[in-house]
């Protein structure tokens, strides 16, 4: 596979992303850590089954532990810490702190052996971060210093994913199949955080377990298989860029399920963010030009 073709797959994943808003809007009233235990159910057992199609259980039992460890980490951290943030500070204000993430990606990814950090990865992030910020902040609420443990904990949580990230691409010869376990694992914890912080409420009608089944298929599922791809053979600082577009299309298929109303800022946004986007693409064809 090459750099490229594997960034294309890593990108799937912010394709699939752009539908978390829309599919959680849809399996409402279920609360968020029963959500998260029942879509990482489906998204790992979707992928035991590719595993098993595959040959691959033989292949699980030579991961070692602390791999799996890390995994889950990073799956059910990120998690864990963006809802407890949710809890504490208003959403929107959070939910920003807590999108760094694709920034400190970039930022991060100069730290890995053989890649090429240039200026404009990191001015590429930075406008692609002001289109972001256009999009989440519509509906800030204004600065409360009670909040500010709900910031730490959403900053704990941009640093988790992007650790995750960064990292994972130490782990390049380790089978995405291991995300299945990540899964899994991410299921089981997500469960016995919904039991001890929550009220079980099951999914309303059909439109409800689509959307909970779409989550497992897609933003909670095959997002995290490819995207284990993409950081791992493809362009991370690019794909950490292109992670900015996950809320202008989010926004977008909001829109065009009639959820959300198109605004002026969302222009602007959009404008950012495929600008951002195009600094970094030509920073990184630049990077492979001089390797």
């Amino acid at each position: 596979m090459t750099r490229p073709q594997a960034t294309g797959i890593g990108f799937i994943a912010v394709l699939l992303w752009a539908l978390l808003a829309l599919f959680t809007v849809g399996s409402a009233p279920v609360p968020p850590f029963q959500l998260t235990a029942i879509s990482f159910a489906i998204g790992g057992t979707i992928g035991l089954i590719w595993v098993a199609a595959t040959g691959g259980f033989g292949v699980l039992r030579t991961i070692p532990w602390r791999v799996y460890a890390f995994g889950t980490a990073g799956l059910f951290g990120y998690h864990f810490l963006y809802f407890s943030a949710l809890r504490m500070a208003p959403a929107a204000e959070a939910g920003l702190i807590a999108y760094l993430w694709p920034l400190l990606i970039v930022l991060f990814s100069g730290l890995l052996p053989g890649e090429h950090l240039r200026g404009g990865h990191v001015v590429g992030a930075l406008v692609s971060f002001a289109g972001a910020a256009l999009i989440v902040l519509r509906s800030a609420s204004g600065f409360d210093a009670s909040a500010l443990p709900g910031f730490a904990l959403a900053a704990a949580c941009a640093l988790t994913w992007s650790g995750y990230s960064v990292l994972s691409r130490r782990l390049g010869s380790t089978p995405t199949a291991s995300v299945a376990v990540f899964c899994l694992a991410t299921a089981l914890l997500s469960g016995v955080a919904h039991l001890a912080l929550e009220d079980t409420v099951m999914p309303v009608g059909a439109l409800g377990w689509a959307s909970v089944l779409g989550l497992g298929l897609g933003p909670v599922g095959l997002a995290f298989y490819v995207w284990d791809v993409g950081v791992k053979r493809g362009d991370i600082q690019l794909l950490g860029v292109a992670s900015y577009a996950a809320p202008l299309l989010s926004t977008l298929a909001l829109i065009l399920a009639g959820v959300a109303q198109a605004t002026w800022p969302l222009l602007v946004a959009a404008v950012l963010i495929t600008g951002g986007a195009a600094l970094a693409a030509r920073a990184s064809t630049r990077a492979s030009a001089k390797v």
